[in-house]
């Protein structure tokens, strides 16, 4: 019989298209994640996606399966949620969305000790926003404030979007340029060293390239990693470039192991916003959580 995570799974991988990236969604391993899909194909006997490069790409058959279950998962995830809430009515449980490498580096450390239940869910900003709405998530952390009559905003954090590099790394050529304000020079003096990017969106170093030199960058990483937080290991100590928020390396920063090369002449920042419905009854429990994020990210 069909084990339903492997549904879930699949589903996962049609969203995001990497297997890094579902695992990453799931919270589970990536070897796991390919077990799942395999067993699904060993079930259904064929092909559910073509692995093009780094990206799972559906094939016509996968498209058909992914549009036959996608209703009916939705609805038992939906009553799962809802189910889990409304049989625990003396402890409280609480569902946060959020990004990977935010979690691990703000909340993570405080799960065993909050006295309520917590399910962490992680996503595209956008189906987060939508689950909040609905009742499925209880807050969430998002990078931009919408207009809405049934979500509240509370911006309590920023960051700036930075040029960063390991601790080795020569970037004298690089501010002399940049000093004399020879950006088309230090741009290309950039495509030289090593990069570092991650296995999802590389909206970061895009907008930063954007913003200062006025194109798109015309190279891609050398090192592709599965999160900001191994940018930071990697780079830590050694060689290398990366375009991350600052908040992430705050630490390695003050120890030496990576610097600040450039912060762009025009700054990128970000606005932090807690996002929750406007009416709920876990303002206590939400508070909490508030304060927690508070604490490690202002």
């Amino acid at each position: 019989m069909v084990n339903l995570e492997w549904y879930r799974t699949f589903k996962t991988i049609y969203k995001t298209g990497t297997l890094t990236s579902a695992a990453e969604a799931l919270f589970i391993s990536q070897p796991g994640v390919s077990v799942h899909l395999s067993s699904l194909e060993s079930y259904v006997g064929y092909k559910l996606f073509e692995r093009t490069g780094r990206k799972m790409i559906p094939t016509e058959r996968g498209k058909i399966l992914y549009n036959a279950i996608i209703e009916g998962l939705k609805t038992l995830e939906d009553a799962e949620k809802n189910f889990h809430r409304s049989t625990e009515k003396h402890t409280p449980t609480i569902s946060i969305g959020i990004c990977f490498e935010t979690f691990q580096i703000t909340l993570e450390q405080y799960i065993s000790s909050l006295p309520f239940n917590v399910i962490i869910r992680f996503g595209d900003y956008r189906e987060m926003l939508e689950n909040l709405d609905k009742g499925i998530l209880d807050l969430i952390i998002c990078p931009q404030k919408e207009n809405s009559t049934t979500i509240s905003y509370e911006a309590f954090s920023s960051e700036t979007i930075v040029l960063v590099g390991g601790s080795e790394v020569d970037d004298s050529e690089f501010q002399r340029l940049v000093k004399q304000k020879k950006y088309i020079e230090a741009e290309h003096y950039l495509k030289s060293p090593k990069w570092y990017g991650t296995t999802g969106a590389m909206e970061n170093l895009f907008r930063f390239w954007q913003l200062n030199f006025g194109n798109f960058p015309d190279f891609r990483p050398n090192y592709i990693v599965p999160n900001l937080n191994s940018i930071v290991r990697c780079l830590s100590g050694s060689n290398g470039l990366a375009v991350i928020p600052d908040f992430f390396c705050q630490k390695e920063i003050e120890s030496g192991a990576v610097k600040v090369i450039w912060e762009g002449h025009k700054k990128l920042e970000n606005t932090l916003y807690f996002a929750t419905r406007k009416k709920t009854s876990y303002e206590k429990e939400l508070d909490l959580i508030k304060d927690l994020f508070k604490k490690e990210m202002v």
